[in-house]
C-alpha cells in the first residue's frame, strides 16, 4: 500500500511535457529491472562467474538507488541533482572497471591492473565534480584533468596491459573485452559531451549548453545496463562450455 502511495505522488509530480523527469523516471524503473534480472539469474552459474554477475547487479541496483533521489530531488526542485549524480558515479564507474579484471582473471590478470583503473576512475570522477560543482569558473582545466584520466583508461584497456591479456586468452573473452572497450570509448564519451554542455569553458563557443541530465540518463541507462548484459552474455557462454 505505502509503495502505491509513492508511486501515485511521483506520477502526480510528473508534467508530461517533463522530458528530464521523465529520463530520471524511466532510468530508475530500468536500473532496478536490471537489477532483477542480474541477481536472480545469480543461481545458474559457478562460483567462478557468480562475482562478475553479482558486480553487475550492484552496479544497476547503486545506480537505481541513486535515481530514485536523484529523480525526486528533480521534481522537488527542478535543478540538476550534481551531487547525487557523483555519488553515485564515484561508486559505480570503479565496479565497471572491476569487472574488467573479473573477466581477465582467467587470462592470469593481476589486481594491480583493477587497481590502476579503480585509481583513474577515482580521478576521473572527483577532478570531474570539482569543475562541474566546486570550482565552476576553472571547469575547462578540470575538465581536462578529468578527461586525461579517462583517456589513460581507454589506453590501458585498448592497447595496454589489459588488452594484451584479452588477446593472450581470445575467443569468448576477447569478443567480450572488446565490447565492453567500445561502451568505454563511445558510451563513457558521452559524459564528457554533457561536462561541457553544463559548464562554461573554450568549448561553450563550438558546442554551446544544453540538458545535461536528458545526456547523463541516456548514457547511464545504455552503459550500466548493457555492460551487465555483455558480462552475463560472456558467462552464459563459458557455463554452457563447462557444463
Amino acid at each position: 500500500m505505502n509503495s502505491l502511495l509513492i508511486f501515485a505522488d511521483v506520477s502526480s509530480k510528473l508534467d508530461p511535457t517533463d522530458y528530464v523527469g521523465f529520463t530520471f523516471f524511466v532510468g530508475s524503473m530500468a536500473m532496478m529491472a536490471a537489477s532483477a534480472f542480474f541477481f536472480l539469474s545469480l543461481s545458474q552459474f559457478d562460483t567462478k562467474w557468480r562475482t562478475s554477475i553479482l558486480v553487475s547487479g550492484l552496479i544497476t541496483f547503486i545506480a537505481a538507488v541513486h535515481y530514485f533521489y536523484m529523480r525526486d530531488y528533480w521534481f522537488s526542485n527542478l535543478e540538476s541533482p550534481t551531487f547525487f549524480r557523483y555519488v553515485d558515479w564515484l561508486l559505480t564507474v570503479p565496479l565497471m572497471c572491476v569487472e574488467f579484471y573479473l573477466i581477465l582473471k582467467v587470462a592470469g590478470a593481476k589486481k594491480s591492473l583493477m587497481w590502476k583503473l579503480i585509481f583513474a576512475s577515482v580521478v576521473m570522477l572527483v577532478t570531474g565534480y570539482f569543475g562541474e560543482a566546486v570550482f565552476m569558473s576553472q571547469a575547462a582545466l578540470w575538465g581536462g584533468i578529468s578527461g586525461l584520466a579517462y583517456f589513460y583508461i581507454v589506453y590501458e584497456i585498448w592497447l595496454g596491459g589489459a588488452k594484451k591479456l584479452a588477446i593472450a586468452e581470445g575467443g569468448d573473452v576477447l569478443k567480450s573485452h572488446k565490447i565492453l572497450c567500445w561502451f568505454v570509448l563511445v558510451g563513457w564519451a558521452i559524459y564528457p559531451l554533457g561536462y561541457m554542455l553544463g559548464t562554461d569553458g573554450w568549448y561553450t563557443s563550438i558546442i554551446g549548453t544544453g540538458s545535461v541530465d536528458v545526456v547523463y540518463n541516456i548514457a547511464d541507462a545504455i552503459n550500466k545496463i548493457g555492460f551487465g548484459l555483455v558480462i552475463y552474455a560472456l558467462a552464459v557462454k563459458k557455463q554452457a562450455v563447462h557444463s
